[in-house]
């Protein structure tokens, strides 16, 4: 078990920043990679892949690797590049709306679609409503198709990638790309209280001033490209836990290699019904988490209590 690491707010100003008299940091971020991680397959394959003609997603993923290597290019920019000219040629055009819509045929791990609210609900229970949960996803996928999901009434925010829109409402050319080394900067990002794009996250921020510190995060990935998140947070204090496809050997064995190279705290199957091991890994880490915020919390208290 990590030791927890906890800073305590002060009661003083730091570089301009004003410090909030209250403990603000009773906030828990569960952040998700989406494609393998909550569903089974990448989710342009239940989406817009079949509707613009192409019913193996493997052939298009490959045409896409293929087409990056070639042009020593960003494998995200060539898919989402790839969509919409293989959408103009079968004259489909690609809408927000439409990938919204689409979403509704996006197959979850087992237990997903209840998970959510069971994780809320216990927290609730076994901890009180002075503790939030906060659930953030941070996918290289398409925001569009993602807000349109069953489950997207949970999220609190989602980081993704996104087309910009013409006057038409068409997709013309991506308009946010996230790959695996910028999906850190949403890390930052929800640590640093800074979510909206526009916001600079660079400038200084001490520890204490953070809203969500690292320790009250806990990521959830699928495999080598959660690798960059899994690093970041595990070092600054926080948890992660690798999932795998059931019945998959290839997926579970790169779980084992992040499990034992120390990116992650634990490794589960993908199965997020209730009592099942995943189920009992997250509710482990969220208990200690809980402590953190406990500690950090009377620690607060005493401090200002003493002060004088």
């Amino acid at each position: 078990m990590d030791t927890i690491r906890l800073r305590v707010n002060r009661q003083e100003e730091f570089n301009g920043f004003s410090v909030s008299k209250e403990f603000k940091h009773n906030v828990i971020a569960i952040v998700y990679d989406f494609d393998g991680t909550l569903t089974p397959q990448p989710m342009q394959e239940y989406t817009i892949l079949p509707e613009i003609g192409i019913k193996d997603g493997k052939k298009f993923w490959k045409q896409v690797n293929q087409e990056s290597a070639q042009t020593n290019g960003e494998g995200i920019v060539a898919y989402m590049r790839l969509m919409l000219e293989k959408s103009k040629s079968r004259h489909f055009p690609v809408t927000a709306l439409m990938l919204r819509e689409l979403a509704k045929k996006i197959n979850y791990f087992p237990g997903v679609q209840t998970y959510f609210k069971r994780i809320n609900d216990y927290i609730k229970k076994q901890f009180g409503r002075d503790i939030e949960v906060r659930h953030y996803v941070i996918s290289a996928g398409l925001k569009e198709i993602i807000s349109g999901t069953s489950i997207a009434r949970y999220f609190y925010k989602v980081f993704a990638s996104e087309y910009y829109y013409n006057e038409y409402g068409a997709a013309t050319f991506p308009n946010v790309v996230v790959n695996d080394t910028l999906k850190t900067q949403f890390i930052f990002r929800i640590n640093k209280g800074k979510e909206n794009l526009n916001e600079n996250i660079n400038l200084h921020m001490p520890m204490h001033l953070r809203p969500i510190p690292f320790q009250n995060i806990l990521y959830i990935g699928d495999g080598l490209t959660d690798v960059p998140c899994m690093t970041v947070i595990r070092k600054n204090g926080g948890y992660a836990i690798a999932v795998y496809k059931p019945y998959s050997s290839r997926g579970k064995q790169i779980c084992k290699q992040l499990l034992k190279a120390e990116r992650v705290n634990f490794i589960a199957q993908a199965d997020y019904k209730s009592g099942t091991e995943l189920d009992r890994l997250i509710k482990l880490l969220l208990g200690i988490i809980v402590e953190g915020i406990r500690y950090g919390r009377e620690s607060f208290r005493q401090s200002k209590k003493y002060s004088s």
